[in-house]
């Protein structure tokens, strides 16, 4: 990731660009796979009611962080390279020395927010507490206080990345992005192990202290893009220098061109969080209400759920999405240029990868719910953890199709119609939520997110249908192979699984193991089978699988 950037090369070649991409996409993939693989390490010490905790402090934080930074990486880029492009480096140069000193302001107002508003937000999420087993107020006010120092750094760091990405150069992003997430996992690790077995701490003091990982990983990523800084500091000055424009924009009207970019998408990249922090408000106390629940039985339930079910399925909504969202900007050339033809197998691809990938996986997950949730969590709470992953593994089409329509319509220049089906599905989240815990237990949470995206998605759907004259039959028939390849492989595992369970039952973790790889094999052995002899793999994936194509 030792790429050099050019600075004001016009020049720079399409292959320099496509490095650079492909290089910021493989960092941020593996910064998001391993931040879902500490989970399973940190479980083991923490247990599900210790991760419930984990995720009141962070879930605050997330949704404070993105408000502060408002997709400041993603505006700054574009606003500083439109600049350059036009020979106008100061330009850039003012919006960055500015937006340094507006996003510490704006970073520190988050953190202040943050910290002194811990016991009201530690009131909303356990109301009443009712007995010692649980999680207490006081840990619950430390860890949002602990996480909440990170807003001071992190904000202003999006600054430096998207002036970087803005000369092209997505290194300093890339390895920051890495090397913060490698820093805060090592540390949460750490110090949870040593403040529960070294030092034998509290629970509490060891969840508030691994938050305070999201500020050490920040720390090493300042150091990363501070090493970058140093290195290109000159160029950059000598390129303000030789500019051969001065467009003498105003600060408001700066940030009033940033906002215009970074509002939609930033509020649409907010979709998982703000329906996390719906459920983060109303599950402990809608179990509680149930009279079913006391109030650490409902703490380790919502730990399953938004802690380890939700990191679960979001990996084959990553791997799809990866593969798909690498058409998105092709998207754009295409109903820029009007070229239709085009621009219809462009998201027909789309669409086609999402499905394929995310509708066996989600099926996957459905039906060998405990035995995973057993291989990577343990088998002390492996009953309500299998269960809620059961019903919550079918979010994983949504979640995926949702992120894919939204970024179709930003391609097409329509991102305000993603942003109001988000608000369809926040309001059908919010009114179902606390019902349908209450009604139906911890899978309540589920069936409301699935309400929620499911009409979010399906608005998103008719609004690329009507703006981008899409044609959805071909898809319908390739969605009904792809569900009859899926039964076919569901009823597979099933037998294998059943068969397996006979010789190993889940008593132990071992036998998790066997009952996981012998169904897993059956299953992907058989839905990869029967996708390519039917050639429908080879369409689907396209010439980057071209080996998988039917032979004549």
């Amino acid at each position: 990731m030792n790429d050099v950037m050019i600075i004001g090369d016009e020049g720079m070649s399409d292959s320099k660009f496509l490095r650079g991409t492909m290089i910021l996409s493989v960092s941020t993939f593996l910064s998001k796979f391993l931040g879902m693989i500490y989970i399973f390490p940190f479980v083991a010490m923490v247990g599900q009611q210790g991760l419930a905790l984990y995720q009141y402090g962070y879930q605050p934080y997330t949704i404070l962080l993105s408000l502060a930074t408002l997709g400041v990486p993603m505006a700054v880029s574009k606003f500083v390279s439109k600049y350059n492009a036009l020979g106008d480096f100061r330009t850039g140069q003012r919006l960055f020395r500015s937006g340094l000193f507006f996003m510490t302001i704006t970073g520190f107002i988050a953190f202040l927010l943050l910290f002194f508003l811990a016991p009201v937000i530690a009131g909303w999420i356990i109301s009443n507490p009712d007995d010692l087993n649980g999680n207490s107020i006081t840990d619950v006010v430390f860890t949002i206080r602990m996480v909440s120092v990170a807003l001071l750094l992190i904000p202003a760091m999006s600054v430096f990345r998207g002036y970087f990405q803005g000369f092209q150069s997505m290194g300093p992003t890339a390895v920051s992005q890495v090397v913060e997430q490698i820093v805060r996992i090592i540390f949460i690790l750490t110090m949870a192990f040593a403040i529960l077995y070294i030092w034998e701490g509290e629970l509490g003091t060891a969840i508030g202290f691994a938050t305070f990982g999201a500020f050490i990983g920040g720390l090493g990523a300042l150091a990363v893009l501070l090493f970058y800084w140093k290195k290109r500091k000159s160029l950059i000055q000598k390129e303000a220098e030789e500019s051969t424009a001065d467009y003498n924009i105003t600060l408001p009207s700066m940030y009033k061109e940033l906002i215009s970019y970074a509002l939609p998408l930033s509020f649409v990249g907010l979709a998982i969080p703000l329906f996390q922090m719906v459920d983060l408000f109303t599950f402990n106390n809608a179990l509680m209400a149930s009279d079913q629940y006391s109030q650490g039985e409902a703490e380790i339930a919502y730990g399953a759920f938004a802690g380890s079910a939700h990191k679960l399925i979001l990996i084959p909504v990553a791997v799809a999405t990866a593969m798909s969202v690498t058409l998105i900007p092709t998207i754009t050339n295409s109903f820029t240029n009007q070229d239709k033809p085009l621009l219809q197998r462009q998201i027909t691809q789309t669409y086609q990868v999402i499905l394929f990938l995310s509708i066996p996986a989600a099926a996957g997950l459905f039906i060998l719910a405990y035995p995973t949730f057993a291989v990577l969590f343990g088998l002390e709470d492996v009953k309500i953890g299998g269960y809620v992953l059961r019903y919550y593994a079918p979010a994983a089409v949504l979640f995926s199709l949702f992120s894919v329509t939204a970024a179709i319509l930003q391609g097409i220049n329509r991102q305000r119609y993603a942003v109001f089906s988000l608000v369809i599905g926040l309001a059908i989240k919010g009114v179902t939520a606390y019902t349908f815990l209450y009604t139906m237990g911890p899978i309540g949470g589920s069936f409301s997110t699935i309400a929620g995206f499911g009409a979010a998605t399906a608005f998103n759907g008719w609004a690329i249908g009507k703006f981008a004259a899409f044609q959805y039959g071909k898809i319908l028939k390739r969605t009904a192979l792809i569900m009859f390849f899926t039964v076919c492989m569901t009823a597979a595992v099933l037998v294998v699984k059943e068969g397996a369970l006979t010789l190993f039952p889940l008593t132990s973790w071992r036998n998790a193991l066997f009952v996981e790889l012998f169904s897993v094999i059956a299953g992907a052995g058989l839905y990869f089978i029967l996708s390519v002899k039917s050639g429908l793999a080879g369409i689907v994936l396209g010439e980057r699988f071209s080996i998988l194509k039917k032979p004549n």
